[in-house]
């Protein structure tokens, strides 16, 4: 199966459609279980990053000010990093990872791209928690599971950026409620 046949960014698998909520969002608390092994983990790592890429240079590309920009550029100076970090682990164990959005995030794209100023800074806003909270729930169930110490040291330097990313997403959506 090829990485974009895997299909899947915020660290989950894809969701069936029509399982998010009414903004198109999945739920920001599941699945927090591992994967079934180590290079599915890899293939969603892999997609959730660029996932967070591709959102934020569209939230560049759209203008945004403020808070929604810092986060853009960090999420894609920080994902980019992670993302290098984990093909290098990929690469030594014959994984080719996808270089795309999963299908899920795909599917937002024509909704987020109708929307623009306060409007699509909110939706961008509230998609970076619902992402990091996923993320972060499966990078954590995930590094329980693994036996790869690669794998492991790449979560435990991970998890902390995915949770700056989550208080900073959090922190802006409050302020804008």
């Amino acid at each position: 199966m090829t990485g974009s046949e895997m299909g899947s960014d915020s660290m989950t698998t894809a969701m069936p459609e029509g399982a998010g909520d009414a903004m198109g969002m999945g739920d920001p608390n599941g699945p927090t279980g591992p994967h079934k092994n180590d290079n599915e983990f890899m293939m969603t790592a892999a997609h959730s990053d660029q996932n967070e890429i591709q959102q934020s240079k569209m939230a560049l590309a759209k203008g945004v000010t403020g808070p929604a920009k810092e986060m853009a550029d960090k999420m894609i100076a920080d994902h980019t990093k992670s993302t290098a970090d984990l093909k290098a682990i990929a690469a030594k164990k014959g994984v080719t990872l996808p270089t795309d959005m999963d299908a899920e995030h795909k599917a937002m794209v024509p909704s987020m791209e109708k929307l623009s100023g306060k409007a699509f800074e909110q939706r961008y806003m509230a998609q970076m928690v619902t992402d990091h909270q996923k993320t972060a729930n499966t990078m954590r169930a995930h590094e329980k599971m693994t036996q790869d110490a690669d794998l492991k040291a790449f979560i435990a330097k991970t998890v902390p950026v995915v949770e700056q990313h989550l208080n900073m997403a959090k922190m802006d959506s409050n302020m804008k409620m």
